[in-house]
């Protein structure tokens, strides 16, 4: 049986770890805690992430530094129209032996990594995009009837430019349903960016050394699965969902009337799962309506599909979503 004194002081350590990894992120991609806090949360909760942001904002490198700070195996795939879901996922080359005989061998495409970035994943096509899927959902991929597993922990991060939509292709409802938040980086203040500049225009630092293995974090995610929740708060968060749905009797007024569908069940598992990630990381043993409050945007928003009047408004999904929350405390 395990002794809760060794579970407490596994947990203090662990969280100390993470702590440094989110300190060391923030860093890197200066200005943006809030950004560095949600990729954190992800990880510890065995999801994927969406950042959106113009370009020159440090995705691509706070997704390195991410990797680079656990130990993971990194790959990155630059999404082009032209992208083949072979380049993503590999494909069976034929090979000649040396006796003159021919035969198939696999040859493992970049999704055989651990923490895989996409890059402007919006450029890719829609078959393309679909390839992911799959690896995504189900830590697995399917190549000519051959399944093969992937390599745990396994995370996506799929970067898009919101500024240049001209030859891109919109993610469609059922891919952004994957990810389990979406995180918008926005332009640094002038603190901030002159932060930036004294640390990146000077002599280039060293990497620091790994902070956590990834048996560390796979653990940490089991933990994340045990946190209790309390009914109120799991029923708070059904409510809350469903009310982000117009045909719902929860439905405050403002989505009945702006939005076409609402969050899905896997956003309401979304919600639980980063809110109990963001209490362990906080050094509490329970998630609370505070944790929804912060997290409801991120989780619910990509899910929500808004009517055109929104998009005339210029309403936004995440204030949607946070109106959905604020209407079952209401209720």
């Amino acid at each position: 049986m395990t002794d809760p004194h060794d579970v407490e002081e596994e947990l203090r350590a662990l969280r100390s770890r993470l702590l440094e990894l989110r300190d060391r992120l923030s860093e890197e991609l200066i200005g943006q805690k809030e950004v560095v806090e949600l990729l954190t949360l992800t990880l510890m909760s065995g999801g994927h992430a969406l950042l959106e942001g113009a370009p020159g904002l440090g995705k691509t490198t706070l997704v390195h530094g991410l990797a680079s700070g656990l130990r993971l195996d990194f790959a990155r795939i630059q999404c082009t129209p032209d992208l083949m879901p072979s380049d993503v996922v590999g494909a069976r080359i034929l090979q000649l032996g040396e006796d003159g005989s021919r035969s198939f061998q696999f040859e493992p495409g970049p999704v055989f990594t651990q923490v895989l970035l996409a890059d402007e994943i919006n450029r890719a096509t829609p078959r393309t995009q679909s390839a992911l899927l799959e690896a995504m959902a189900e830590g697995q991929v399917t190549v000519h009837g051959e399944t093969r597993a992937l390599r745990a922990p396994f995370t996506v991060v799929a970067t898009q430019n919101p500024i240049e939509m001209e030859g891109t292709y919109p993610l469609p409802e059922a891919q952004l349903d994957r990810f389990l938040v979406k995180i918008e980086l926005e332009l640094p203040d002038r603190a901030a960016l002159a932060a930036i500049l004294r640390a990146t225009t000077g002599a280039s630092r060293e990497a620091g050394s790994p902070v956590m293995t990834s048996e560390e974090l796979l653990r940490v995610q089991g933990l994340v699965r045990l946190v209790p929740v309390d009914d109120g708060l799991l029923d708070r968060v059904a409510r809350t969902v469903r009310a982000t749905h117009p045909g719902c009797e929860e439905a405050p007024e403002s989505i009945r009337s702006l939005v076409r569908h609402g969050a899905s069940p896997r956003g309401a598992q979304a919600l639980l799962v980063a809110s109990k990630a963001r209490a362990l990381l906080q050094g509490r043993l329970a998630p609370d309506v505070e944790d929804l409050e912060a997290l409801v945007g991120p989780t619910l928003g990509h899910r929500i599909v808004l009517g055109y009047e929104a998009e005339a408004r210029g309403t936004s999904a995440v204030s949607l979503a946070r109106e959905a929350l604020a209407a079952t405390e209401r209720s």
